[in-house]
């Protein structure tokens, strides 16, 4: 299938690893002009390099920047005013107990997770709508609609990225811009596979056991009973990337392997 994403440009915030690098393998792969982003210039121009060979697109570049800070996102900004395809994706998470996530941890998570966000869609919303085309896809999660009790501050800023998206949605009436989230489920991205093994060793188990005992007992309702991989929300997004998906806007898209009961 053609997804007719030849001579589109997309930024992905977050994409020298992990579900983010998927992404912009997948649109290389389609024929788009991709811009890696990542904080370092060595981890961006590797995977520059690594998705220009696997691909054969040469159309690939690199801009390192820390979407933390928000001087950087105003530099990226500068050195690249419009795009056709915004993922919003670079997030970062930590387990920790309600009790010990202070003021600093909330605020940090915001800024980063939902902050970034805005800043880039505020950059590129209206110069869409000026065109009569454009996508904007937030990568959320579903801890935004079942708040892991572990995670609470992660679960907020993944939530407050349904609540931006449909906001947005709701000023492209009557254009051929449109605004969505996806909702992965645990992915097994690069922080995550970290996290597990640490867990495997801290727990004297293998990866595969630690896995299983996860969706036991914290994520029990998961229909596949298994990490997703990043190719799998890869493939969601570059759907929704495309021209292919115009009847699909302000919607918050599953991708979590059943975790999510309910039909809707």
């Amino acid at each position: 299938m053609d997804l007719q994403l030849k001579n589109k440009t997309a930024l992905i915030s977050g994409s020298t690893a992990g579900i983010g690098y998927a992404i912009a393998k997948q649109l290389a792969k389609e024929g788009a002009s991709v811009i890696i982003t990542g904080r370092t210039q060595q981890r961006v121009d590797k995977a520059v390099e690594e998705i220009k060979a696997d691909t054969g697109n040469s159309n690939v570049k690199g801009i390192p920047v820390d979407f933390a800070v928000k001087e950087q996102i105003d530099g990226l900004i500068q050195q690249l005013p419009d795009v056709d395809i915004l993922i919003n994706n670079v997030a970062i998470f930590e387990p920790k107990a309600f009790k010990d996530i202070s003021d600093e941890d909330w605020l940090r998570f915001y800024e980063l997770n939902v902050l970034s966000g805005i800043r880039l869609s505020r950059a590129y919303f209206d110069k869409m709508l000026q065109k009569n085309w454009g996508r904007i896809i937030f990568i959320s999660s579903e801890s935004a609609i079942q708040i892991p009790e572990e995670m609470i501050h992660y679960g907020m800023t993944k939530t407050a990225q349904i609540a931006v998206a449909r906001g947005l949605a709701e000023l492209t009436k009557g254009t051929d811009v449109t605004v969505n989230t996806v909702l992965p489920g645990p992915t097994m991205s690069e922080g995550v596979g970290g996290f597990i093994e640490n867990l495997a060793k801290d727990q004297n188990k293998t990866v595969e056991a630690v896995e299983q005992d996860f969706f036991k007992h914290m994520r029990p309702t998961s229909l596949i009973q298994r990490f997703l991989t990043v190719e799998e929300i890869a493939n969601t997004v570059t759907y929704l990337s495309s021209p292919l998906a115009s009847a699909t806007n302000g919607a918050a898209i599953r991708a979590e392997g059943g975790l999510l009961k309910g039909a809707f």
